[in-house]
């Protein structure tokens, strides 16, 4: 028990230290991708750091595996690089209790992270959602990125070069203006000016020192010049209305909702299977019952009356079947992609346990300790992980595999391979080096021999 308590030590600390230095990796890559939209915008600040608040949720349910499997990797090649595992052999110990206390703190993890993902991880993204919309509808302009065209607004694409500090003036603006069918206008302008007007019913792009190329019908064309012209365009993308709470798209609910979307569908897909077998049954079967083909009445046969009314009859069951195929194909696509979602929430937090069968075996291979060398493994193993659950995911969206499959091969995979080197390690003594791994990271990630060395 000592000795258990000794390995359970050894791991806890560096699974602590790891949590904050990846905690601290994902919060400095999302102020990164972020920071253009929202620092120096005249956001407040205490909005800024409550969106970071809320996208601490999912860097939780992805820091946590993580940290699993680097704190097992330092654990146990901290063990074998002090010649500890061999000492443990030689006083007729077994290996495999050195893993009891770290597998009953990963059953933790996963018990926590699955209550995690079911109550706290769908509303912290449903806020993020709504904070998002509450500060594009107080500022439209964070919508659009410098140089990429801004197209959420129905009709209209906006380019501008720049975006100034207060995220309302923009700097050479080209809008291309398809709201009226049959013309296209194309606005040039060197600055512009986007707010509500006072109902927020518009937004209104106030556009200074440009011109306006209009192509109408019979390709007459126009170019005018103005010192300042107002331009109305729809504001419904970014009315305070969508902020609400009657509707939550997968990532934001619980697994009881998820289940219950699920039968939803899967009810009204049953019946649209019903309204499919009755309407094809005609064309299948020869019956004709229900009038899916019309009645041959006396003196109709081989008229082309008849065969006007069978064709027209026969146009409209092929439009109704292929409406309700397509429906079909809908709600199965939609069906899995709830399913998808419920099976996400056990596997990735059942991943805890998966990486400390797999960290173990490897940290006593490759005889490393230092947190250079589990970093390293961690990211080629975590990347692997990673590929598998996208691909799955994807796979499954799409209906090409169950939900099941998709989201847990990866773990079944890696739980056991991580089986068969725990056993090589116990039996064989086996070492890895570490260079085989190093190979297939990316340069950027690859160490020399000095740079793994503990510390």
């Amino acid at each position: 028990m000592i000795l258990s308590f000794y390995v359970m030590r050894k791991f806890f600390i560096p699974f602590l230290f790891s949590v904050f230095s990846l905690f601290s990796i994902f919060i400095l890559q999302f102020l990164m991708r972020f920071s253009e939209q929202l620092i120096g915008k005249g956001i407040a600040t205490t909005l800024i750091i409550q969106l970071i608040v809320y996208n601490l949720a999912w860097m939780m349910v992805l820091v946590v595996p993580m940290a699993v499997l680097v704190a097992t990797l330092m654990a146990f090649g901290g063990l074998s690089q002090n010649n500890e595992i061999t000492a443990i052999r030689a006083a007729g110990l077994s290996i495999y209790k050195l893993t009891i206390l770290p597998l009953i703190l990963a059953a933790g993890l996963v018990y926590f992270l699955i209550y995690f993902n079911n109550e706290i991880l769908p509303d912290a993204n449903h806020k993020t959602k709504n904070l998002m919309w509450e500060i594009t509808a107080t500022r439209p302009a964070l919508s659009i990125v410098p140089n990429v065209f801004m197209t959420e607004i129905s009709g209209y694409a906006i380019l501008a070069e720049k975006v100034t500090q207060d995220s309302n003036k923009l700097m050479n603006v080209k809008i291309y203006d398809n709201s009226r069918s049959g013309s296209v206008n194309i606005l040039t302008a060197k600055r512009g000016e986007l707010n509500f007007n006072l109902d927020r019913t518009k937004l209104v792009m106030n556009l200074f020192e440009g011109e306006i190329h209009e192509q109408g019908e019979n390709n007459l064309y126009r170019k005018i010049q103005f010192k300042q012209h107002l331009l109305l365009m729809n504001s419904e993308q970014f009315s305070l209305k969508k902020i609400t709470d009657d509707y939550r798209s997968d990532r934001e609910l619980g697994i009881a909702d998820l289940e219950l979307r699920a039968d939803s569908i899967k009810k009204v897909l049953h019946e649209h299977v019903q309204i499919m077998s009755r309407i094809s049954s005609p064309f299948f079967y020869g019956d004709s019952v229900g009038n899916a083909l019309p009645p041959m009445n006396a003196g109709d046969t081989g008229t082309p009356v008849y065969y006007e009314r069978l064709k027209g009859k026969v146009k409209q069951q092929l439009s109704t079947i292929e409406t309700t195929l397509t429906a079909i194909d809908y709600l199965i696509l939609q069906e899995y992609a709830y399913k998808v979602e419920v099976e996400k929430k056990f596997s990735i937090p059942a991943a805890c346990l998966v990486f400390l069968l797999l960290g173990a075996p490897l940290g006593m291979m490759t005889r490393r300790g230092g947190f250079g060398a589990a970093a390293s493994i961690s990211l080629f193993f975590f990347l692997l992980y990673w590929s598998f659950l996208i691909g799955g995911e994807k796979l499954a969206d799409r209906g090409l595999v169950s939900p099941f499959v998709g989201m847990w091969a990866a773990n079944f995979i890696l739980a056991l391979t991580g089986v068969y080197l725990f056993y090589r390690s116990v039996r064989d003594n086996a070492t890895i080096d570490l260079a085989s791994i190093q190979r297939f990271l990316p340069k950027r990630f690859r160490k020399s021999d000095g740079d793994v060395q503990d510390t």
